[in-house]
């Protein structure tokens, strides 16, 4: 029984570092999430390519100079907010015919698919 009694503190000393030494990687680990930031990740979108499409196809449509003009106006708008949503999840979006980017992820399909989905909402009554 005295062996039993003898032991009981060193256990609990034991038990005390490994329990001191996790909190301690815990709170290494909470102290870099929270104050170590990533890089941006940056990507490019090719605008004028994109508008230039737009304004081709506008340009082969048998449609009035005021239905092109308004459908003109609102694919530009809708273009500049999907730039904006884009950029909002802390993503760097640059224009690729500004800028010389080198291997920077294309985003140009994410671009064209945020803006259809803005003019189909845009449609819709």
């Amino acid at each position: 029984m005295t062996e039993q009694a003898s032991l009981r503190p060193l256990a609990l000393k034991i038990s005390a570092t490994l329990a001191l030494a996790a909190v301690l990687l815990w709170a290494g680990w909470i102290t870099r999430a929270l104050f170590v930031d990533e890089p941006p990740r940056i990507v490019t979108v090719r605008l004028a390519e994109t508008i230039g499409h737009f304004i081709d196809e506008a340009a082969r449509a048998d449609a009035d100079p005021a239905t092109v003009q308004a459908a003109s106006l609102a694919y530009l708008q809708a273009a500049e907010l999907a730039v904006a949503d884009m950029g909002k999840d802390g993503r760097v979006v640059l224009v690729a015919e500004a800028v010389l980017a080198g291997a920077a992820e294309d985003a140009t399909p994410e671009l064209e698919t945020r803006i259809a989905a803005r003019l189909e909402v845009e449609a819709q009554p």
